[in-house]
């Protein structure tokens, strides 16, 4: 399996920094079940920085690989007008064991393993309206890796997994209805959001992926005029290193959430139904 990912700083910490963007970009390796082997970085940087921002950057970056348990073989430098870091992972999955967005089934309970709201706080962040003392949740979600409720999902089985990234919630739980044929209904109060998610949103601390977010997938939403605002909000907004959202039997759900609680946490936000597919509502 391979994957790639990189975007400028959602924090102002270069060697945090580093390690969200490289928990990030091992999220797809663990949302189909695969081990990452190898991981290659990939750097845009200012030449009016000092170079102890990159090496601080690139630290980060490897202190998560290496919790990771991959490698770090090389990569590619370029000069550029801000900075911008990410890797390219590469991971073995057994055929017979890997995960996709395919094979929900109506019947099926919706997990999620992070909370919500990283793009808005990283947006607060920007305009100044928070500070990383305010945050210190959301920026250890996004540090921390997918890798334990990985195996989670793998010791216990599930049918289906995507990892929660800029489409945000809207677009990877409506991708892997339409891969399954099925339908999705998510329950809005059990939706778990970062401190101060609700409250930046309120004041229009909103990323400009969002807005992108919800006209692409609004008319799949099928109750999307009786959503509130804040909740439209949640539901679109990017996020970065974001969870995995796994369908999981009902038979097993109960396993799956005592387990993820064991490795940091998961929340049942939802069920499989057996309605339009590709489609979602909340209640």
């Amino acid at each position: 399996m391979q994957s790639v990912d990189f975007f400028t700083p959602v924090v102002d910490s270069p060697r945090l920094f580093g390690r969200i963007a490289a928990a990030n970009a091992l999220s797809d390796i663990y949302a189909v079940g695969a081990r990452p082997l190898t991981a290659m970085n990939l750097v845009g940087f200012p030449r009016c920085l000092a170079q102890e921002i990159l090496t601080e950057i690139l630290l980060g970056g490897s202190e998560a690989m290496a919790e990771a348990g991959a490698t770090l073989v090389g990569g590619h430098t370029v000069e550029d007008d801000e900075p911008k870091y990410g890797l390219s992972v590469t991971g073995l999955v057994d055929p017979t064991m890997m995960v996709s967005t395919v094979g929900a089934c109506p019947g099926d309970h919706l997990y999620l393993t992070k909370p919500l709201g990283t793009g808005i706080l990283a947006t607060a962040l920007k305009g100044e309206v928070l500070a990383e003392k305010d945050i210190p949740d959301a920026i250890a979600g996004m540090a921390t890796l997918n890798r334990t409720a990985c195996a989670a999902m793998l010791e216990i089985g599930v049918n289906a997994c995507t990892d929660i990234t800029g489409f945000a919630l809207l677009g990877h739980a409506l991708e892997m209805a339409e891969a399954s044929d099925v339908s999705f209904e998510l329950n809005g109060a059990s939706l778990p959001a970062y401190p101060h998610s609700f409250e930046m949103a309120a004041i229009g601390l909103v990323p400009e992926g969002s807005y992108r977010n919800r006209e692409f997938y609004r008319e799949r939403v099928l109750n999307w005029e009786e959503i509130a605002p804040e909740m439209i909000d949640l539901l679109a907004d990017p996020q970065t290193s974001g969870g995995l959202l796994m369908a999981v039997a009902p038979e097993k759900s109960a396993a799956l959430e005592a387990r993820l609680q064991q490795t940091g946490g998961g929340w049942k936000v939802g069920v499989v139904k057996d309605g339009k597919p590709g489609t979602m509502q909340l209640t």
